[in-house]
Formats: C-alpha cells, structure tokens, sequence
C-alpha cells in the first residue's frame, strides 16, 4: 500500500485545495502518472503516484483544502473493486441486502462515455453519475457549485431538497420563509477560488500600501500598423512565429525603463531599490482569473524571442502549467484590456513593482495631424504608478518616450 501525499509546493506555499481528483477507487494507476490536481495561490499542480496499482480509497474530496505532507488518498494492489469514498456514498446504498454487491467504478466510467457517446455532454464523476441513475435525475438539470461545472455528488445529492421547518419556529418564522421561498433562486452563492482569494486579498493590499496614481496618453498606431502589415509575413516565414503587437510595447517599455530607472525599481524599507534587470510581467488572464508571467532579460531578446516567449507562456498559462519560476520576480508589468474592448481603465500596481502599463482596445478617431483633420487608429494607454516613488515628470516622461518610440517603430527597432 503506497500513500499519496501532497508534495512540498514552494518555500511560501504551505496547503492547496484539491481541485480535481484524476483517478477515482478502482481506477488502475501506474507509477509517475498524475492522480490529483491540486490548486494553490499562485498555480496548479498535478500529482503523480509513486507506485503502481489500483487506486483504494481517497482522503480528501474536490475543494477540501490539503497541507504539505497530508497523506490524500492511497494506492495498492486490487482488481479495481474498491468501494467509493466514504462522503459520495449515497445513503439508501447501505440499506440494500447484503448479498449485492457496489457497483465497480470501472462500469460507472463506461456508463459516463455512454452518456456523452450518446450526446449529454454534461461534466460529471462516476459516482455522481451513478446516484443520479438511482435518484432518477436528468444531470443536465442540475446546477453545479463547481465554477467550472463539473457535477460532483453533492450536487447530486442536494438537487430537489427542501430545507426542514424548524418544529417550534417563532411568530416571525413564517414570514421569514416566506420571503426565501419568493427569494428562491435571485441569487447563486459561489465560493471563491483559492487563487481568486489571493488576487483579492493582493489587490486590495496593494491599493492600501501605495500612493497610486494614474497618468494617461494616446498612440496613433497608423505607422507600427503598417509596419507590422508589412513585415508580418516575412516575419512568419523567417521566424516560425507571428508578429504581433506585444514586442513592440515590450520593447518601448524597455527602452523607456532605461531612460526612467525609477519606475523599475521598488521599496524596501527606507530603500529604493532600482533594478538592472528588464524582467517584464505580461498579465493573461485564464479561466481562474488573472496570472502574470514573466518574459525574462527582454532587453536582450530580440521581437522574435519576446513573441516566442509570451506564445509559450500564455499557452502554459491556459493549461494551467504555469510554474512559480515562471512569475516571480518581475520588475514591471503589461496588461492589455485592450483585447477585451477597454477603451481605459487604471490598472493596478503589481506586487512590490512601482509601476505598471495598461493597453487598451485600438479606436479609430479623428485627430488633428498639422492643421488637417484624418481619421488615425488610436489607442489609450495609461501608467500607474506608486507616487512614493515616481514624480510626475518621470511617469509623463516615461509615457510620452512609449508613444514616440511606437509612433516611430523605426527608431524602436534602431533602439532595440
């Protein structure tokens, strides 16, 4: 009998919840395959047994928060006939004759690619399946609690029931039920995410430990727009990779950094600490909220290289691959609501960084070019930063040198 335990995560990072269990009892596993997937504050990660086998019974259900070094679930020998776990039993199973036997979770996980082959499409585990056959209940009429919609047994089990009235309630009871009768279904109670927690927790001691503010300018992207329109295909073939718009801005933000060394610094203490290094988060936002990683020495990396490294990112990103190397100790952050529609927006600081970059969606406007009037692509792009810092003449200075360098990419490529 091997035991699974939850692994040592990161020196900051002490417990997880279990976000997906992989394998169920009775599933076979063999050694270095994942059968957990745990989520903690900063990524995901999946789990491997260390040994071969059938799984035999698992500790800890979806959502329960774990510590470092928890023993979850443990895997033997079998034939895959282990009973469920002891909570996702339903209660009328325990009242059958003894002579029947559990059905295997092998034949629940056939009954499931049974369903979907069959064109219910509804997410679901075995066990949940299963009491849903013995309850005769449609799944697709069940509203999970999971934010991602995976229909777990205690969805199952809570589906159709009806709170008891209290045997003796007083005067007010009646009215007070009434109202949550009426009330019913106004509104959906959902429990926060262990990494939603954390980016709220973060952000709001961000906006109570700095003094922020927020700088404003615009872009007239006529000119990088051509250039990219122009280069693009070129790029492709010589590159293997798209050119896009995120290298440019990596790089005037670079550049800009170098002219204005204090809006990549931070504080420590009664220091300022001003950094030599241009590690620059790009902020993607997933599926579990948003995530920064980092795109490492970009003053050394050439477009192709910077568009290489944020692909890869933001792919690891949308799978949930990211590790903790790959976003900590970032020096200043891009956020592009832009690819959302945002038109403007004050983005807020990142971490211990004193200054961030927000893109926003290109809008073509009239603008007064010498005493003409032309309809330009533009783009609002703003600055914050933490005042403690950064005087007004270094966040301006430090935005006008981006607008110039992307309204002339040519001195940006000389520049780079």
């Amino acid at each position: 009998m091997a035991d699974i335990i939850v692994p040592e995560l990161a020196e900051s990072i002490t417990e997880g919840t279990i976000a997906q269990w992989l394998k169920q009892p009775g599933d076979t596993v063999e050694k270095g395959e994942f059968i957990v997937e745990l989520e903690t504050d900063k990524v995901n990660v999946e789990v491997i047994s260390e040994e071969a086998g059938v799984v035999q019974e698992l500790l800890a259900a979806e959502g329960d928060t774990v510590q470092v070094g928890q023993v979850i679930a443990r895997v033997g020998a079998g034939e895959g006939s282990a009973p469920a776990p002891k909570e996702e039993a339903p209660a009328k199973t325990e009242e059958k004759a003894p002579e029947q036997k559990t059905e295997p979770a092998k034949e629940a996980v056939k009954e499931e690619v049974k369903h979907e082959e069959s064109g219910d499409r509804t997410i679901a585990s075995p066990a949940a399946r299963k009491l849903a056959r013995e309850k005769g209940i449609n799944l697709s009429e069940i509203s999970p609690v999971d934010p991602m919609g995976r229909v777990r047994v205690q969805d199952v089990a809570a589906h159709g029931q009806k709170p008891a009235a209290a045997p003796s309630a007083p005067a007010a009871a009646p009215q007070a039920q009434t109202a949550t009768k009426e009330d019913e279904g106004r509104t959906t109670r959902e429990k926060m995410t262990r990494r939603r927690q954390t980016i709220a927790s973060r952000l709001l001691e961000v906006k109570q430990n700095t003094a922020m503010l927020t700088t404003f300018n615009e872009i007239d992207m006529t000119n990088v727009m051509a250039l990219r329109s122009r280069k693009k295909d070129q790029f492709f073939e010589q590159n293997d990779v798209r050119l896009g718009f995120m290298s440019f801005f990596t790089k005037a933000v670079v550049a800009a950094l170098k002219k204005y060394p204090y809006v990549n610094s931070q504080i420590d203490g009664d220091y300022i600490v001003k950094n030599n290094f241009y590690d620059i988060g790009i902020a993607v936002s997933t599926e579990g909220g948003l995530v920064v990683p980092i795109v490492r020495d970009a003053d050394r990396k050439n477009f192709a290289e910077i568009e290489a490294n944020i692909g890869e990112l933001a792919a690891k990103a949308r799978d949930n691959k990211l590790t903790l190397g790959d976003m900590s100790g970032g020096s200043f952050t891009i956020t592009n609501g832009g690819v959302f529609g945002s038109l403007m927006s004050t983005p807020i600081l990142n971490g211990t960084q004193v200054g961030i970059l927000g893109m926003h969606t290109i809008q073509k406007r009239p603008i007064a070019v010498g005493d003409n009037v032309e309809i330009r692509p533009m783009m609002y792009i703003a600055l914050s930063y933490d005042h403690r810092v950064i005087d007004g003449k270094d966040s301006v200075g430090f935005l006008k040198t981006v607008k110039e360098l992307l309204e002339n990419p040519e001195d940006l490529l000389l520049n780079s």
